[in-house]
This record gives structure tokens, C-alpha cells and sequence, in this order.
């Protein structure tokens, strides 16, 4: 039976009249969240009309996917798993963040090149002092709301974690040991006398680094993608979002949300887990 998700711990009952109404289907409380059960699924224009009147996130989930089969979990990380984009507050520190900030905006709608707009704001940040890095990790950087809720609960049900990057090392290392992630891949930046160069060491992480890295675990866990869940923000996510079983568009540009299974623009990110929780 076709399941719709309202990620709300509370609703009126004239919000959850106005909402079947539009979405015929029986109510079933969830833990933080309800499961509205249809005869039928819901029709795209149905959810677009829908989903502007309301301040919570509802999302159809896919026909296809099974909750109980999830074995991996990967996310991108700037402007997914953490709040900021992590070389946009490096540049900040040579007061050349809106420059900065510009290009990483133009590339995450997918209007640059990703490898060659990286290259790009990298070689700005030449001659900043190694130590700016820090700075930005104990300042500035700060997980996106649900982030630590969410990954408690995949570690009580055995789900592994990756954290995939087209950003740095230096921030994935640091959060996998914080948050006892199983998996990270990021770009590595090449520092000469604490000094960093403007390059970036071996092959960037890109689109198809992210979409293999996703691949690569799900055979080293012997597992198919299809029990893979993957978010992401950005353009250079599609690829990653498209090969796992389950793509949820956190906080994203609109041409990911159009393309992703489930949209989430007011939940943090716990509310995963209550796509987790659909009975079979």
C-alpha cells in the first residue's frame, strides 16, 4: 500500500483534513511524524500543490524501496552533514569569501564545472597560513540540525555511515572520528611550509568519485545499492544520489530536489529515519 510521510510530531486537525482531502488516505501516528496510507499514490501535481501551505516536509516514499533491507547511509557533507561550505570560510580568512561563495554557488546549481570551479577557488586560497583550517573546524563549522540524531539511530539498526566530499580531508577526517563514521573520501590540500599551495593532492572528488565511492562500499559490504541510502545538496551529488536505492535532496538546489525520491526543506535530518520506519 502506497505510503506518504508528514514529518510533523503535530498537526491540527484542519491541517490533517485540508492534507487528506487532497491525499485520500488513513492517518497512522509514527514517532514524530504520520504515515498517511492511499489505495493509490499520489499524483506529482497533487504534492506540488500541497506542499506550499505548509512549514513541514511531506514526501511519498518511492513504490520500490524497502526500509528494513537499508544496510549504508552516505551523505555529502558541506551544506549536508554541516551547516557551512568549508572552502567558502577558508576564503573568508583572505577576504575573498563572496568571490569564493560565488562560484561554489554557480557550481552546486551545476552551472561549472565542478573539478575546474574547485581548481579555481583552491588556487585563491594560496598562501593561507595551515592553521586557518582549524579555525574554520572549531569555529565556524557546525552540523546541520538532526545530524547527530540521525546518525544514533542508524547505528541502532546496523546501518553503516560515509561521509563523501568534493571539499577537504582535513574537516572529513575530523567529523569521521567525532561522530564514528565508517567511510570518508574527500579532496586533500597540498600545504607547503604551513603554507597551503593552491592545489589539491591527486584526483579531485568529484561527481563520479562520489557515484563510485558509493559502489565501491556497497560491494566491499556485499551489498546491493539498492540498499543504499544517499544525500546530498549540490549538483556533483546526482550522480551518488542516483545510483543508491533511496536520494534525499537536504536543504538543495532545485535541480536536485527535482530529481531526488524525497525532499527535505524544513526537517533536520532525522526526519531519514522516519522513511526508515515505514512498515512493510
Amino acid at each position: 500500500m502506497p505510503v506518504t510521510i508528514l514529518h510533523a510530531p503535530h498537526l491540527l486537525p484542519a491541517t490533517l483534513d485540508r492534507i487528506t482531502r487532497v491525499l485520500p488516505g488513513e492517518l497512522e501516528p509514527g514517532d514524530g511524524f504520520y504515515r498517511l496510507h492511499h489505495k493509490r499514490p499520489p499524483s506529482r501535481e497533487d504534492l506540488e500543490r500541497l506542499r506550499p501551505e505548509f512549514d513541514f516536509d511531506i514526501n511519498p516514499v518511492p513504490p520500490d524501496f524497502e526500509p528494513a533491507g537499508v544496510r549504508l547511509l552516505i551523505s555529502d557533507m558541506d551544506s549536508t552533514l554541516i551547516s557551512i561550505e568549508c572552502v567558502d570560510e577558508i576564503a573568508d580568512f583572505a577576504n575573498l569569501k563572496p568571490q569564493v561563495a560565488a562560484i561554489t554557488a554557480a557550481a552546486m546549481r551545476g552551472e561549472l564545472n565542478f573539478a575546474e570551479s574547485l581548481e579555481q577557488r583552491v588556487a585563491l586560497l594560496e598562501g593561507l597560513d595551515e592553521a586557518v583550517l582549524e579555525r574554520v573546524y572549531s569555529e565556524r563549522l557546525q552540523l546541520n540540525p538532526g545530524a547527530e540524531r540521525l546518525l544514533a539511530g542508524l547505528r541502532e539498526r546496523g546501518i553503516r555511515t560515509a561521509l563523501v566530499s568534493g571539499g577537504f580531508s582535513f574537516f572529513t577526517d575530523r567529523l569521521k572520528q567525532r561522530l564514528s563514521l565508517d567511510y570518508t573520501l574527500a579532496n586533500r590540500l597540498a600545504v607547503q611550509k604551513g603554507k597551503l599551495t593552491g592545489k589539491v593532492v591527486g584526483d579531485i572528488v568529484g561527481a563520479e568519485a562520489k557515484r563510485r565511492f558509493l559502489l565501491e562500499r556497497c560491494e566491499e559490504l556485499g551489498i546491493s545499492p539498492r540498499q543504499a541510502v544517499a544525500v546530498g545538496d549540490g549538483a556533483n551529488d546526482l550522480e551518488m544520489l542516483g545510483a543508491a536505492g533511496l536520494s534525499v535532496a537536504y536543504l538543495a538546489k532545485p535541480r536536485v530536489q527535482e530529481q531526488a525520491d524525497i525532499v527535505l526543506n524544513h526537517s533536520g535530518l532525522d526526519a531519514i529515519l522516519h522513511l526508515l520506519d515505514v512498515a512493510p
